[in-house]
């Protein structure tokens, strides 16, 4: 135990903390923008053409039906030479994406096809009459969706949403195949220095475990929220 805690105190343990903050940044970026391109996708199969809704079922089928860590090792490698091949094409002098921009992009990606398929859902979960009455008032468009259907799909939406927190939390540890260094990665590098790896991994499962907590406290504030205004049954 005094060598672990010497080593914590030598400098590994600023470098978990680190790990920590970078594996938040990369959980967050990617979370947001995953639900952006799950909105995307959700009302592109609601209301899309044809040819745009096969694209966006074609996206959703693929990215839930191949494992992760090979979603992220084929954007990440192959997603960065294409774009470049196509910058070289255009004449365009070719951009060296950063490793965080890379694995906050890779993991949205991931996740948008399952928070398309969610909030899709949300959407079919809504009872219809409430729509149409919102229609007959002249509600249509953006003007429709920001006040009848966005606040309406978030009951129905929430749980699902917060189970891909928590999944995208965790998937944020795969990134580590393509070499970027957060939590889990730092915490391999400081097993295989120091050769104390049942400590420092259960360190690391500790701070997933307390950042899950936390997620957990902050997403029931938020249900408990919105539950106040939503109607009693029975």
């Amino acid at each position: 135990m005094n060598t672990f805690l010497g080593q914590l105190q030598a400098g590994w343990g600023v470098a978990l903390l680190g790990g920590l903050v970078i594996t938040l940044q990369i959980s967050i970026g990617g979370y947001i923008t995953g639900l952006a391109i799950g909105g995307l996708v959700a009302w592109t199969k609601l209301r899309g053409l044809r040819w745009a809704v096969l694209l966006a079922n074609a996206y959703s089928t693929i990215c839930r039906a191949v494992p992760e860590v090979l979603l992220i090792l084929i954007l990440f490698y192959a997603g960065q030479t294409a774009l470049n091949a196509l910058m070289d094409r255009l004449g365009w002098s070719t951009v060296d994406i950063s490793g965080k921009f890379a694995a906050i992009a890779v993991l949205g990606i991931v996740l948008g096809a399952y928070a398309s398929e969610i909030l899709r859902g949300a959407v079919l979960a809504l009872p219809k009459g409430q729509i149409e009455a919102a229609r007959a008032y002249g509600l249509h468009g953006f003007s429709l969706f920001r006040r009848i259907i966005l606040p309406l799909i978030v009951p129905y939406a929430l749980p699902g949403l917060t189970n891909l927190w928590m999944s995208i939390l965790k998937d944020s540890a795969l990134i580590f195949a393509v070499g970027y260094s957060e939590l889990t990665f730092t915490a391999m590098q400081a097993a295989g220095s120091t050769k104390l790896y049942f400590p420092f991994l259960m360190l690391c499962g500790a701070m997933y475990y307390v950042v899950t907590q936390v997620s957990n406290i902050f997403f029931k504030a938020i249900e408990a929220r919105i539950r106040r205004w939503m109607p009693r049954l029975g």
